[in-house]
């Protein structure tokens, strides 16, 4: 009988605690939906407090710890990308929160649904980046460029409304 990957975890390491994003990736079901609102939550309370270009550099720098993060609790579980792996998701709802209009519960709601929307569905060429890189900078990618794709929906959805 194969060990449960989950059981590596070990919320004391401050690795494994951020990679797992507190805690929320290892709600079930949906990891990274959960781990895509505690991001939201974060986000929507920081953001106010850091400003535009702040919070950008908080989520670049977020960005390049978590191919770190990532890559070292992955190796600790033994599993590639395991679904409590939720930092990733932390960036990429943060970016998307880059983009709203204001931060209030309408468009924080509009950029965690566009978000998840991307990241689930994986529309190419971000499937090819998740099944292709298999490293921290494979698993946070993805999570950026549906992300991105996310960004450009609000920026839509703001010229529209």
């Amino acid at each position: 009988m194969t060990e449960n990957p989950l059981s590596r975890i070990r919320l004391k390491n401050p690795v494994h605690f951020l990679a797992v994003g507190l805690g929320s990736g290892l709600i079930r079901p949906a990891p990274g939906t959960w781990g895509s609102l505690a991001g939201l939550i974060i986000g929507m309370l920081l953001l106010p407090i850091m400003g535009n270009i702040s919070f950008a550099i908080l989520t670049a720098l977020s960005f390049a710890l978590g191919c770190y993060l990532c890559q070292k609790t992955a190796d600790d579980m033994g599993v590639h990308d395991h679904g409590s792996i939720v930092w990733d998701e932390f960036v990429g709802v943060w970016i998307c929160l880059l983009f709203v209009p204001e931060i209030n519960w309408y468009w924080s709601f509009i950029a965690f649904v566009v978000f998840r929307f991307f990241d689930i569905l994986k529309p190419y060429p971000i499937k090819i980046f998740d099944e292709k890189l298999e490293n921290g900078f494979g698993i946070m990618i993805d999570d950026v460029l549906a992300a991105i794709y996310g960004a450009i929906v609000i920026v839509g959805l703001d010229v529209l409304l």
